[in-house]
């Protein structure tokens, strides 16, 4: 049997949550789901993801000082950043932060699942919004 990568989701809008979770569902383990930098730095520590799909903007801690505080702690996940944020600015950002995938949000449905597949190759993966 085939292990299935396990993926942890974390964004403060629950709706997203679960679409992403029906889209990588049929692909990934997805392991559990946060809705805050505080709950996913909490969540990632004791479940241990192969990959963590991120938002920017999270209440109580950002989705970029989670990613950093979680690559300090030790965590051997890949990040990919999951964000309404398109601008260069935030895409370096989160490169810069250690993550290897950068999506935006417009374009989940199509980029999401070859971004996880990329990071798991160790593979930089962005993919731009149409201007």
């Amino acid at each position: 049997m085939l292990i299935r990568p396990r993926v942890l989701l974390a964004d403060d809008h629950s709706p997203l949550l679960e679409a992403a979770t029906e889209l990588l569902r049929p692909h990934f383990d997805v392991v559990g789901t946060a809705l805050d930098g505080e709950g996913l730095v909490s969540e990632a520590l004791r479940l241990k993801p192969d990959v963590i799909v991120v938002d920017i903007t999270m209440p109580i801690l950002n989705g970029i000082d989670a990613v950093q505080r979680l690559l300090k702690s030790g965590s051997t996940a890949k990040f990919i950043f999951l964000t309404i944020h398109s601008s260069e600015e935030f895409i370096t950002a989160c490169r810069e932060a250690g993550a290897l995938g950068f999506v935006s949000k417009s374009k989940m449905k199509g980029h999401l699942i070859p971004a996880i597949y990329a990071a798991l190759d160790n593979t930089p993966y962005v993919s731009s919004p149409s201007r």
